[in-house]
């Protein structure tokens, strides 16, 4: 992708690229939460072929996420629960969304 304001490119919000200290400072947590959060399940990120941690804006949003939820006093297994259940209705809503555009979009009819 490329930020046409600068020239300069910028990664998709799905590529990972950010190493563990960059990825952390850009959520505002310490590394060894990261890792903690990586423990327990609340974050998988890419890895390297080297088995170097890789994140991504995708990642950096849920670790925001995490942060967000553990100030407000969530514990680790709540987080977790939480997570789960809004991806799910992130997935169903991209579901509904996809076959309201099918439904809107009829097949075309075959001529002969």
């Amino acid at each position: 992708m490329v930020d046409r304001s600068s020239g300069e490119t910028v990664p998709g919000s799905d590529r990972a690229v950010y190493a563990i200290s960059v990825a952390a400072e850009l959520a505002g947590i310490a590394v060894q939460t990261l890792r903690l959060y990586e423990q327990h399940g609340l974050i998988t990120p890419a890895r390297s072929p080297g088995g170097t941690r890789r994140y991504s804006g995708d990642d950096l949003a849920r670790l925001r996420r995490i942060a967000q939820l553990s100030s407000q006093g969530v514990n680790l297994a709540g987080i977790g629960r939480i997570l789960e259940l809004e991806d799910d209705n992130a997935a169903l809503t991209a579901e509904r969304d996809q076959l309201r555009a099918d439904a809107d979009d009829p097949p075309e009819r075959a001529t002969g």
